[in-house]
């Protein structure tokens, strides 16, 4: 791949931005390559956490508006299909099997916000911007707005949605956008042990399976949402990882994940 670097190492994949000198901004190349990396990650049987990360001064700028522009001259019918292949990858990381950790270590603007706000955790450094914004450019954050409300709610999505404002690393882990905010000198290595943490810790079907529940049950009724719940518990305990687990701990024996 010419934009993205994929590695394992400890049954951890690291999937890096390799476009520094574009402040890692999201072409339909770049795109192409990040949804080609989860794949492979997905399945990677040595795989069992993923950390997206970028090389250079940004995480990522959002779309190459030199892409954008190129795209103003195309038909709806071909600016549709550019933007379900942002889609696809956006949907693709929310609901990869595989936990999936973002390391950002500096600005994630627009399309790169998106990027971060579809993983399941995000450390960022003191100095990195987040913010939406494409309504100061004549734009809208479409696709990114489906993950974000659910992430944070409706209040402060309008908030980061509607403002276009740049917020600091603080400001947006108080709104639940990230979890952790960590000096630079030490992002890499509390990122990586975070990621050992869950690789040695936590059962990977455990993971998988409450991954695809919490993206599911949100669109069910109260009453679906727990019927969906009881089978999932159902099935659950007759995988070998619960059978395997509970045993363990019956025998007060360290569990080997």
């Amino acid at each position: 791949m010419k934009f993205i670097y994929y590695s394992v190492n400890n049954r951890i994949g690291t999937i890096t931005l390799n476009r520094p000198e574009k402040r890692n901004a999201l072409s339909y190349e770049v795109v192409a390559e990040l949804k080609e990396a989860f794949t492979k990650a997905e399945e990677d049987d040595q795989v069992k956490v993923i950390i997206l990360k970028a090389n250079g001064e940004a995480f990522c700028a959002g779309a190459d508006l030199e892409y954008l522009q190129q795209l103003q001259k195309f038909s709806y019918e071909e600016n549709l299909n550019d933007s379900n292949h942002l889609k696809e990858l956006f949907l693709q990381i929310y609901t990869h099997s595989k936990v999936v950790i973002a390391q950002v270590q500096g600005h994630a603007l627009a399309g790169g916000c998106g990027l971060a706000t579809v993983c399941d955790f995000v450390f960022a450094v003191p100095e990195a911007k987040f913010g939406y914004t494409e309504v100061k450019i004549g734009f809208i954050p479409a696709i990114v707005m489906v993950f974000l409300l659910r992430k944070i709610g409706e209040g402060k999505a309008k908030e980061l949605l509607l403002s276009g404002e740049l917020f600091s690393a603080e400001n947006v882990k108080q709104l639940g956008l990230i979890n952790q905010v960590v000096a630079p000198e030490k992002l890499e290595i509390e990122v990586e042990a975070f990621a050992k943490k869950l690789v040695e810790s936590n059962s990977t079907q455990s993971m998988k399976l409450t991954k695809q529940m919490i993206s599911k049950v949100q669109s069910l009724s109260v009453e679906d949402a727990l019927q969906y719940a009881a089978e999932m518990n159902a099935h659950a305990r007759g995988t070998d990882d619960c059978k395997k687990g509970i045993a363990a701990f019956l025998n007060k024996e360290k569990i080997r994940w």
